[in-house]
């Protein structure tokens, strides 16, 4: 007998409601904002970039401890030849890098660290005027070298920043003459005019090592103090050293010693007095040299 076939019971139908639409991984903060992120960022950059260049540009390059005084020395002594300018404390003469932050502990500085780098020290001679750049940082290789500086002050009242007196400066730059021991002319490391307000004084005028300050602005009073002081001083001479001249007399620093004279040595008694000397052959008290001529460059 054949069995019954069998039938595959057919799937029923059954009722389909609506699918559930599919969820997607929820994207993190910084997966959504990524490229505003970038741009913030890259503005951020910029700023900070900007703000750096507005800060160097804006900032002093160097500061100042103190604001040197001279000591005072003695008047000079009748018929003395003066001596123009005042010694100040060596601050030595390190090379530093481009933009580095300097404090000189005296200022005007005639001495202490500077650059070493074609254009920025030593510095083109020249009049810079009250909003150009000219640091100590720069004119101080001038001075190294037996370049002049002169500064001038703009703080209110000061007549340096008038148009009057920048007229005067450029008078004075185009009849600067040789130096007094290389005979350079003028535009070779000098003259420097140049502004500087940290100084008690209107105007000062430097060799190294030596300042002249000065109520006014005195042309002939600053060549004679170059032509006395200049080029005899600077570490780094641009010629032969010059003859060795008398310094002037009648300003020499003060001493620590509190006794004015000594004592006269006891004439011996068993020396017999001289006998008198016609008036016409005593000898004559030198009297004081005048100013030490330069010396011309070696040939």
């Amino acid at each position: 007998m054949t069995s019954p076939s069998r039938r595959t019971p057919q799937p029923q139908n059954r009722a389909r409601g609506p699918r559930p639409p599919r969820t997607l991984p929820r994207k993190s903060f910084l997966e959504r904002n990524r490229g505003r992120l970038l741009w913030v960022l890259a503005g951020v950059a910029l700023l900070a970039m900007a703000t750096l260049a507005f800060v160097n540009a804006t900032s002093p390059a160097y500061a100042c401890s103190a604001e040197w005084t001279p000591a005072v020395t003695p008047e000079p002594a009748p018929s003395a030849t003066p001596r123009l300018g005042y010694v100040q404390d060596d601050m030595g003469r390190t090379h530093v890098s481009i933009g580095s932050f300097v404090r000189y502990a005296l200022c005007p500085p005639a001495s202490g660290k500077h650059y070493n780098a074609t254009g920025e020290g030593p510095i083109r001679p020249g009049v810079f005027g009250p909003d150009d750049q000219a640091t100590p940082e720069g004119w101080i290789h001038n001075l190294e070298h037996g370049g002049l500086v002169v500064l001038y002050r703009c703080d209110s009242g000061d007549s340096g920043c008038s148009d009057a007196a920048q007229t005067q400066f450029k008078e004075f730059y185009a009849s600067f003459p040789n130096s007094p021991v290389c005979n350079l002319p003028a535009g070779s490391v000098g003259p420097i005019i140049a502004r500087f307000d940290e100084m008690k004084w209107p105007y000062a005028a430097l060799v190294w090592g030596q300042v002249l300050p000065m109520d006014t602005f005195d042309a002939q009073l600053i060549l004679d103090f170059f032509t006395q002081q200049g080029e005899r001083s600077n570490p780094e001479p641009l010629c032969a050293a010059p003859t060795d001249t008398p310094a002037p007399t009648g300003t020499p620093a003060p001493t620590s010693s509190s006794s004015s004279s000594q004592e006269p040595t006891a004439t011996p008694a068993a020396s017999a007095a001289p006998e008198a000397t016609p008036a016409s052959t005593a000898t004559e008290v030198p009297t004081a040299t005048d100013a030490p001529t330069a010396t011309p460059a070696a040939s």
